[in-house]
This record gives C-alpha cells, structure tokens and sequence, in this order.
C-alpha cells in the first residue's frame, strides 16, 4: 500500500526536519523528495508534515507514521532477505527425547536459527521409542536420542556411559532379604533393558517401585528416595548422587546418542542440523 521508496524518503524528512538535508542524504532531488511526501500524504488521506519557507513539522498523523515507517522498512529488508538471501530454507521437523532437550538442545536450536533463518522447525519432544516410530512413519525428518551401544543405527553424535543414581542421603539398602528398588523408564527402553539384564547377570534381586513416561517423573521419583534409577552420566543432574561399585550395584554399559533420519527428510536442512548438533557434541550437565 505504502512504497518503501515513498516511506523511506518520509523516514529521512521526519528525522531530519528538512527537505534539503533529507535530499542529500537520499542522492535524491528536492523535487523528487517532494513528491514523494505527497503522494505517501495522498496514500495515506491525511497531511503528515506542515512545512513553511522556513520550517518542516510534523502533525499528529505525521508522529504516528514514523513508527509505521521503521516497521515496513524492517518488513520489507527482512522479505528481501529472506528471498534473496543464501542459505537453507524450508521446513524441518525434528525430533528430540525430553532428557536430551534439558541439555545442549535450547543452544542447538538458537545457533541453527541464527545460521539458517530460512528454515521453519517443527519440534517435537518425547521419548525414543515413539520418535522412532515417527521417523519410520515418514512424521519426523531427523530424531535426536538414546540406542544400545554399538548398534550402528544413524548418525553417532557421541558414546556416553550409564551409572545408578539416587537422592543424596536417601539410605536405600538392599540386599538378600531386600530387593533393589528400581525407577524406570516406561518400556521399551534401552536404558532399563541394560540395567534389568545386568541386575539378573549378576543375580541381585531386583523389584520396579516406579514406572515413568517421562525425564520429568523420573527426577521427582529419584528425588523423593523412592528408589534408584539410570541416567547417562552426561545427563546426571547435580542434586543426585551417582552410586560407586562399592553400592554392590554392577556396571551398566554405555549407549549411543545418535540422529536418525528419515530417507525423505528435505537432505540440506538435515545436513544443517547435523551440524549444528555436531558442534554441539561435548557432554555437558543438565540445568535440571
């Protein structure tokens, strides 16, 4: 409605509060200046400057187009770059489970919208087994989350090794007339499947006090001294305790984190991601 020439020569004469030194700055004309000011003045219904042989004020209507001016000429640079601009575009749908998205996840996802603006994300966070599903299903294009170590699946963004973990000073004896208390992740779940096999291996007796369908229920579960459960170490929060071999618990392994793509996924904004994620590979606590 507003052409951002008409608009940007207004800008210049409000800011300065005169037509010569709006001309000069915009290598425009004085007479061209001026008829840019009325045909935008005609545009608009209404008279945005009262100018004399000696002064250039702005009216009421006039104050209210100088924000109206800064938006569209932010409006109009933000759509030439972005059509004209380099990089990615396009829409993505990304995947990640809830424990993960406590950690680097936040960081990732500002550094790829600063490097690739063009891209729109559409995000979802659950638990592995489902966002599997998803990325088989042809619903999400690239899923960030926990397998079996050394199973070879997808794209390795880094080996963590599992530990027990409880709440500090929450006394959880066990032994042969005690079971192990154990709170874990609904199944199907790697990280109880390693730690159920590895209990039976060992021949400790073992009972689930509390099944969670999410990173937020185990925390509170932990938390509260139900019981113990298994975090990657990476993913400990720094108010639970990890336990020592000498709690006669037995070793747990490791898992893979890695990035699962769907073969239709749009391949340079998977690339993207990747990346970024990549960048973002060394372990790091969660703020949880």
């Amino acid at each position: 409605m507003f052409p951002p020439e008409q608009v940007r020569t207004f800008l210049s004469v409000a800011q300065t509060l005169s037509f010569t030194q709006a001309a000069a700055s915009l290598g425009l004309g004085q007479p061209t200046v001026s008829q840019h000011i009325r045909k935008l003045e005609r545009a608009v219904g209404r008279p945005l400057l009262i100018r004399d042989t000696r002064t250039v004020r702005l009216t009421v209507d006039g104050e209210a187009m100088v924000g109206f001016a800064r938006s569209i000429l932010s409006a109009n640079t933000a759509a030439a770059e972005y059509f004209t601009g380099p990089g990615v575009r396009g829409r993505l749908r990304f995947g990640v489970t809830d424990d993960l998205a406590l950690t680097r996840v936040p960081h990732i996802l500002r550094d790829f919208r600063h490097l690739n603006p063009g891209i729109t994300l559409d995000l979802t966070v659950s638990q592995g087994a489902y966002l599997e599903r998803r990325v088989e299903s042809g619903h999400v294009d690239i899923a960030f989350l926990k397998t079996t170590a050394g199973e070879g699946r997808g794209q390795l963004v880094r080996r963590d090794r599992l530990v027990w973990a409880a709440a500090e000073g929450s006394g959880l004896p066990w032994g042969e007339d005690r079971p192990v208390p154990l709170i874990v992740w609904q199944a199907p779940s790697p990280s109880r499947a390693l730690a159920v096999r590895a209990l039976e291996d060992a021949g400790i007796r073992y009972r689930v006090v509390c099944t969670a369908r999410g990173v937020n229920a185990v925390l509170a579960a932990t938390r509260a001294g139900l019981g113990v459960a298994i975090f990657t170490r990476s993913l400990l929060p720094h108010d639970l305790v990890e336990l020592s071999c000498g709690s006669g618990l037995p070793e747990l392994g490791e898992l893979d984190l890695v990035l699962l793509t769907n073969r239709s996924a749009p391949a340079e904004s998977v690339e993207a991601l990747t990346s970024t994620i990549l960048a973002h590979s060394n372990p790091i606590r969660p703020r949880v």
